[in-house]
């Protein structure tokens, strides 16, 4: 992309009620930085909600924004046209429907402007249809309920994806990644550097680097044998392996598997194996709109009733109150 081509880049970032702050500084300072280091504006932002009113983030503060989404809408048929339109969301997004928004991403795709969501916003991209068959990101939290509940959905737990003009990210720093790439694609790698280097960054991470702690630093064990049954158990909730079908993958007796389960984990192979399911079923309890059956199906259990007991048993309310308790998303 040519300097001047780039120089007309404009973002329009769309603020969702309890967005992630760090996900939207990560992208929006690299921004900063490369005008400075390029030493004039090449890239322009624009902050808008759907009705002009500041929207508050998570952590409470407020942003303040330039104007509302009808503002914005109207513009995509103008000079003011944005190149890029970013839905920055975080918590709650499972409960957000809003129709105009969806109806402006819609539009803005079929004006050939570039579509990114940052943390949960790949939830408002596929709720205004543009995600279906299509690559993207989202944080690993909420990856079992989006992908239940966008089943044609590209899904992963990447740092980041890009698929022709979509652009997705997991959150926190991965928007910082994500918007590297974008500021490389225009500039090349020097700009790039110059820019890690404002930013106290070593590098530029590729979109499939791990979101999560590798499971040998997240558990604090280093016995390889107990790392891979785990992650056989991660990979298999829904059909979960017993305990010979374990011993047979990783070439261990049940007696000797069960032996290092007590002395690394502190419990029983089962009794571990049911808690990832229990944690799995808890995420889509609080991330989806599944019946509870459909739920204690995903996640390995033979019925309805006896998910219910061992879900009582691990967290002290049924699966109902888990849900009921959810935080509501405010809808403006």
């Amino acid at each position: 992309m040519s300097q001047a081509t780039a120089s007309k880049r404009s973002i329009v970032f769309l603020m969702v009620p309890d967005f992630t702050m760090i996900a939207f500084a990560s992208a929006l300072e690299p921004l900063r930085a490369a005008n400075r280091m390029l030493g004039y504006q090449a890239y322009h932002w624009r902050l808008a909600s759907i009705d002009g009113l500041p929207v508050p983030a998570s952590n409470g503060v407020e942003c303040t924004v330039d104007g509302a989404l009808e503002e914005e809408r109207r513009r995509l048929s103008g000079p003011e046209r944005p190149s890029m339109a970013i839905v920055c969301s975080g918590l709650g997004i499972e409960a957000y429907q809003q129709k105009p928004v969806f109806a402006f991403l819609r539009e803005a795709n079929s004006r050939r402007v570039a579509i990114g969501g940052l943390c949960t916003g790949a939830y408002v991209l596929a709720r205004a249809g543009l995600l279906s068959g299509r690559r993207c990101a989202i944080h690993w939290e909420n990856l079992p309920g989006f992908s239940e509940a966008f089943p044609t959905a590209d899904v992963y737990a990447d740092l980041f994806e890009v698929d022709g003009n979509i652009y997705t990210c997991a959150g926190g720093t991965a928007a910082l990644d994500m918007m590297l790439q974008l500021i490389g694609d225009d500039f090349g790698d020097e700009i790039v550097n110059r820019v890690c280097e404002q930013l106290l960054t070593d590098r530029v991470r590729s979109p499939g680097d791990r979101q999560r702690l590798p499971l040998r630093a997240r558990l604090g064990i280093q016995n390889p044998k107990v790392l891979s049954i785990i992650e056989l158990m991660e990979a298999n909730l829904a059909e979960p392996l017993s305990l010979l079908q374990l011993a047979c993958h990783v070439g261990l007796s049940r007696r000797q598997i069960e032996r290092l389960f007590e002395k690394e984990m502190g419990r029983s192979p089962a009794r571990y194996y049911l808690e990832i399911r229990l944690d799995r079923a808890r995420h889509l309890l609080m991330q989806s709109t599944l019946p509870v059956v459909e739920i204690a199906v995903a996640c390995g259990f033979v019925s309805a009733s006896h998910f219910a007991k061992c879900y009582r048993e691990l967290y002290a309310r049924s699966p109902q109150q888990e849900r009921g308790e959810r935080k509501p998303l405010v809808l403006p």
